[in-house]
């Protein structure tokens, strides 16, 4: 088996920390780059950096074949002010140049640049088509960002041998990301749809993004931007009737009014009102096999087995 250290950073977030587990389980050296530099289990050495500042341990590159770029501030955790909105982005893109500038600088090359981006390439939009890895990003703050973010990964062409851009749905999992905030008015027997409920919700299980991370590190089959999401074709009232039944809830009949979502999260509100249907086509052509593509198994999967 192919052995490699391993630069992640954004490596204590959900997808970070399930990565590490499964890399280290097959024997890679890892290195996390993060603001702090107390040791995080399964990492084997932690190195500081301040993308703000420009200031990075280059220590942190040492005998590195593979850097795994997952750093980014949260798309949902805020409102989408201005500044919260440059936030989003700088953490992207000027993390990703500084970590090319600091490669550059050493005249350090790699095996492969694996990039987290996500389906939000796509807009915040709900219509009818499916769509897939070939078209340009959409014209609206996620489809600009995670445009700017996958420019920043294709700059990598001259130091890494191959570059992989992973535009991941929603992960779920039980104590973080989408499905806690999802869930609790279900628990609360307030469950309901949220606006119209017709908008898709692309998602994937922890296992199945972690999994998928693992084999771009090693697996040449990997490059370019792959769609990663789980089954092409759910809608937000559909995983809310799922959701209800794992937790031995009901379901309102009635709908969240899509201005009161809006009120609440201003234009964050996108997010969760709009939704188009994503194609895993090139991935399962890639001979990728889901562990998770029903979701009433994924949900009882993390909510029940845990």
């Amino acid at each position: 088996m192919y052995m490699a250290t391993i630069l992640i950073t954004g490596g204590t977030g959900l997808i970070g920390l399930g990565l590490a587990e499964m890399l280290k389980i097959q024997g890679h050296r890892l290195h996390l780059l993060s603001r702090s530099t107390k040791l995080v289990k399964p990492y084997d050495a932690v190195f500081s950096w301040d993308v703000k500042s420009g200031s990075i341990d280059e220590k942190a590159f040492d005998g590195v074949d593979v850097i795994v770029h997952l750093a980014g501030a949260g798309i949902a955790d805020q409102r989408w002010t201005d500044e919260r909105k440059a936030e989003i982005l700088s953490s992207r893109v000027d993390s990703a140049k500084l970590i090319l500038e600091t490669l550059k600088h050493r005249n350090q090359t790699i095996s492969a640049f694996v990039s987290g981006s996500a389906i939000g390439w796509y807009g915040a939009y709900s219509d009818s088509l499916i769509h897939n890895e070939t078209e340009p990003a959409a014209s609206d703050f996620m489809g600009e960002t995670c445009r700017k973010w996958e420019y920043a990964a294709d700059l990598f062409h001259d130091v890494a041998e191959r570059i992989v851009k992973i535009r991941t749905g929603v992960v779920l999992d039980k104590n973080s990301g989408a499905l806690p905030k999802m869930a609790q008015p279900v628990q609360w027997f307030v469950g309901s749809p949220l606006g119209s409920g017709k908008q898709q919700i692309p998602w994937i299980h922890w296992k199945d993004i972690c999994t998928i991370f693992t084999n771009a590190v090693s697996d040449s089959r990997y490059y370019g931007a792959i769609n990663a999401i789980a089954t092409e074709n759910c809608t937000n009232k559909e995983f809310t009737k799922v959701l209800a039944i794992v937790l031995h809830r009901p379901m309102l009949p009635i709908h969240v009014p899509s201005f009161v979502i809006k009120a609440l999260f201003g234009e964050m509100a996108a997010v969760v009102l709009e939704g188009s249907k994503v194609s895993n086509h090139r991935i399962k052509q890639m001979g990728y096999d889901f562990k998770f593509s029903n979701l009433e198994e994924a949900l009882k999967d993390i909510i029940v087995a845990k």
